[in-house]
């Protein structure tokens, strides 16, 4: 993928890799999730963004972006013109265009939107330009239990 500009000499550790047994593998981790770069519009590119990873784009974007389980990121000299649709987008540059957020969607101090937003939460910092129209999405009933059943379980 991306790759750094140190030499592998410099990037080797002098200790040996730790050993995971199959346990640790069912701990939390403090690794972060890898996350794509867009840093500019690719002339070869028609049609839908999509992808299985969290995405930062830092360039022009004019096309439709869905990333369902993953968070966007728009960066500061980032513009994008396009329909959104991902579990979470942070907004620190500029968009244009119609936003859905499975979780949250948050336009920072310097951030911009024109557009409708959909989302269960969405966080606009003092300083932020937003001019458009706000749905908050409820999270729906679990499938199963009709609404009497789930409030009765909820007061009792």
């Amino acid at each position: 993928m991306w790759r750094s500009r140190q030499s592998q000499p410099e990037r080797q550790s002098l200790s040996p890799a730790p050993v995971l047994t199959p346990a640790d593998a069912m701990l939390p981790t403090t690794e972060t999730v890898s996350t794509a770069l867009w840093s500019g519009p690719d002339p070869e590119t028609e049609g839908k963004i999509s992808g299985n990873e969290d995405l930062r784009i830092d360039g022009t974007v004019e096309e439709p972006i869905a990333l369902k389980c993953y968070r966007l990121t728009v960066g500061r000299r980032a513009e994008v013109i396009a329909e959104v649709f991902a579990r979470e987008v942070v907004i620190y540059g500029k968009v244009r265009g119609k936003l859905q957020a499975r979780d949250r969607i948050e336009i920072k101090k310097d951030g911009s939107v024109v557009g409708d937003l959909t989302s269960a939460r969405i966080l606009i910092e003092e300083g932020a330009y937003f001019r458009g129209r706000v749905q908050i999405e409820r999270r729906k009933t679990p499938r199963g239990l009709p609404q009497e059943k789930l409030q009765s379980r909820n007061s009792g």
